[in-house]
């Protein structure tokens, strides 16, 4: 067939839109690639890395603990009261120093199906090491307040502090500031709580009625910080209280799809990321991503959160010591990777684990229950249960 000079107009004007079309395919892809690229350069550039921790625990590495199950992970989860930068100096004077208002120790299982986050006391009594000053020098060994040694020695004296007295190794470390938690729950829209009566609390700047209410970044601050207008006015009222509000935000996040939803991750990736300073293998947004995709698929019955067994210190009724040897047996099942249990003041455990509860006291004493089916051979002691909830548990049930 003889190709006329009207086909052959019509297969150019063809080939034209074509190559038009693969160029304008390809700009795109382009764009969504450099504006993805910018993104994540943006987000990977927040973290901050504890270098100076780093070179700190490598100095005394002979001294820690060794890693004892293989695929566990401790992280120790610091908050830090520093009022250094604009986000933070309306919280009181920058004093030069900085305390761990809350430390929380969290154990990630082996098997990624189980997650349980220690809350540590800051008035807890402690051996605390002689550690490199922030300011230069060396501190000497003390016996002091918990929160005594990330005012002295930053987070790697915390860490070995901790590490001492556990004797579990602290495989990775966070810092987070008042800003930055701010921000995080502001990205989730806030969070939601009940309070069983209302809140006038002037200090912490809130008012808010009983009932169902949902926070904001600032509201959240002020309502797991408050402590003398709040509860018993103990710090461990306090911890209580802040449990509760991490389960509500680890509920939030998990229940409105935000880790699946790009428009919505991003606001509290930036958040989260903007407000860290982390030991350099988790500072990065890949370290960050493994971590989390190693425990995004546990169930919220199975994200625990206790306080370590703590009574008041003999000396000081306003100081804490711990309650032995249940802290002690609690920080050996964690060691091991081993279950635990948790159930609220009144003794009742989660009943989406079949487990039963023999009560808890007030204190966070543990208490035996029948141990569970999954205990490792030679190690068939009974799962204790400790005082605290879960991220499953409804704090308006």
């Amino acid at each position: 067939m003889t190709e006329t000079a009207g086909s052959r107009r019509g297969a150019s004007a063809r080939r034209t839109w074509v190559r038009r079309g693969a160029v304008g395919a390809g700009v795109l892809l382009l764009a969504a690639a450099g504006t993805g690229w910018l993104v994540y350069a943006k987000l990977d550039g927040n973290i901050t890395p504890d270098e100076a921790a780093a070179a700190e625990l490598a100095r005394y590495e002979k001294e820690r603990p060794s890693a004892a199950v293989r695929g566990a992970q401790n992280i120790l989860v610091i908050g830090s009261d520093s009022r250094a930068g604009d986000g933070n100096r309306r919280y009181g004077r920058d004093s030069g120093t900085e305390r761990s208002d809350t430390t929380i120790l969290l154990h990630l299982s082996a098997d990624h199906r189980s997650a349980t986050a220690v809350s540590i006391p800051r008035d807890l009594m402690v051996d605390v090491p002689g550690c490199r000053r922030t300011e230069g020098g060396r501190s000497r060994p003390m016996f002091a307040m918990f929160n005594y040694a990330f005012q002295v020695g930053g987070s790697a004296c915390t860490i070995r502090t901790v590490e001492r007295m556990t004797n579990i190794r602290v495989d990775h470390h966070m810092v987070v500031d008042f800003h930055g938690f701010k921000e995080m729950v502001d990205a989730v829209d806030g969070v939601e709580i009940c309070l069983t009566k209302p809140i006038r609390d002037k200090a912490a700047k809130l008012r808010l009625p009983a009932g169902k209410v949902t926070l904001d970044g600032e509201q959240a601050l002020g309502y797991v910080r408050a402590r003398k207008s709040l509860g018993d006015g103990s710090d461990t009222d306090r911890m209580e209280r802040q449990q509760r509000f991490l389960a509500a935000l680890v509920h939030k996040v998990r229940g409105n799809d935000v880790l699946l939803n790009p428009v919505r991750l991003y606001p509290v990736l930036d958040a989260a990321t903007s407000s860290l300073t982390t030991d350099p293998a988790l500072a990065s947004l890949r370290g960050l991503y493994d971590l989390v995709r190693s425990v995004r698929d546990i169930p919220t019955e199975r994200v625990q959160f206790l306080t370590v067994p703590r009574e008041s210190y003999v000396y000081n009724a306003n100081r804490d010591q711990l309650v032995e040897p249940e802290a002690q047996r609690l920080f050996e099942r964690l060691r091991l990777d081993l279950p635990v249990a948790v159930a609220d003041s009144r003794g009742k455990s989660p009943a989406s684990r079949g487990e039963s509860a023999h009560g808890s006291s007030a204190d966070g004493d543990a208490k035996a229950v029948p141990g569970r089916p999954d205990e490792p051979a030679g190690h068939a002691s009974p799962a204790p249960t400790f005082r605290g909830n879960t991220a499953a548990e409804n704090s308006c049930e």
